[in-house]
């Protein structure tokens, strides 16, 4: 306890004394890490003042968001980025952060697209799939894709997946170059940089892709940026039928909260400096030269920030039902692995 009291002390002396310092839950070459650097670059040019990218990981990246909700976030000079994973463990995961403590400075909606090597029987399977569970969207949507309408997911997923442990990034990469899995699944910039090179060798081909949340409908919207189907459109096409029931619901809850907040910054709420930094982030998001910059390396995606961050977290709130949140619990735990719980106090 006093280790971290002086980390906090420490944290907050740097910051008085060096502008802004964001926490990156992250080491520095992470997905989340690699993401900041671009933005925060654009993003200090508009707000005047330095922001330090300072790298928190461990604990599966939740040791930066715990930090800056139990002792971080008080001190006005910091800010939080959160990434995909951090929304799907709060769902599912006794975390110590809480979103609703937070408010909003912006965040990019962003997508996740999933390819398939060739030769992969993406009708009947198998699937061969890095297991993690920042990739619970994808796998279920594969499951459903591999189900219909009249089956069942569970007995799906034991009969028709390789469910393959143990992958780091990087091995998980060079296993689908090698074809040693049949299917992967990146976030825009990783996709164009690790798996755009296979299909351009006429190896793979991009399967589907999750779609865009749109806060007003609560549906997923098409990708500027792919002309390849939701997988919604897909599962629609293959089967003349659109997917419902828990096990669908349990797939727009968590996709929904690992990609609309998939990249995201956060403050205390109250914070005081919130305007400023929302003043700031809409300037970059409005200099041709900052996007072009941006979006050379991670696609053309809309950014929601301020009131529009916050609203996009409550229309995330009502997916939390029941039989949505004991569905993915029940599926994250028995079938995927990882310590999921049913945290029953998130549907109230």
């Amino acid at each position: 306890m006093l280790k971290k009291t002086i980390m906090a002390l420490v944290l907050m002396t740097t910051t008085a004394l060096a502008d802004y310092n964001l926490i990156v839950p992250q080491k520095p070459s992470g997905g989340t890490s690699v993401w900041a650097q671009i933005v925060v670059a654009e993003w200090e040019k508009h707000l005047g003042e330095k922001i330090n990218l300072i790298y928190k990981p461990g604990a599966r990246d939740q040791l930066g968001p715990n930090e800056f909700q139990n002792q971080l976030r008080f001190d006005d000079k910091t800010i939080l980025v959160s990434h995909g994973g951090n929304g799907i463990s709060y769902l599912v995961e006794p975390v110590e952060y809480n979103y609703f403590d937070w408010e909003s400075v912006g965040h990019m909606n962003l997508n996740i697209i999933v390819g398939a090597r060739n030769k992969a029987d993406t009708k009947n399977g198998p699937i061969q799939f890095p297991s993690g569970s920042g990739m619970t969207p994808e796998i279920m949507a594969i499951v459903m894709l591999l189900t219909g309408p009249n089956g069942d997911p569970v007995k799906t997923f034991e009969n028709k997946i390789v469910w393959v442990k143990g992958m780091k990034g990087s091995e998980r990469r060079l296993a689908f170059i090698r074809g040693d899995l049949n299917a992967t699944r990146e976030n825009p910039a990783a996709y164009k940089k690790h798996v755009m090179p296979v299909i351009g060798k006429g190896d793979a081909y991009t399967w589907f892709h999750h779609g865009l949340l749109n806060v007003k409908t609560g549906e997923h919207d098409k990708d500027p940026n792919f002309t390849e189907p939701t997988f919604e459109a897909l599962y629609e096409s293959t089967y003349g039928v659109a997917p419902s029931g828990d096990f669908y619901d349990a797939y727009k809850l968590v996709k929904s909260w690992r990609d609309a907040l998939q990249k995201a910054f956060w403050v205390n709420k109250g914070n005081p400096n919130k305007a400023k930094l929302v003043a700031a982030l809409d300037k970059m998001i409005n200099d041709p030269e900052s996007v072009a910059a941006i979006e050379k390396k991670v696609g053309k995606y809309e950014w929601r920030t301020g009131a529009e961050g916050d609203a996009a977290v409550r229309t995330l709130k009502s997916f939390i039902t029941p039989g949505a949140l004991k569905t993915l619990s029940d599926f994250g735990k028995n079938q995927l692995g990882y310590n999921a719980i049913y945290k029953e106090e998130l549907t109230k």
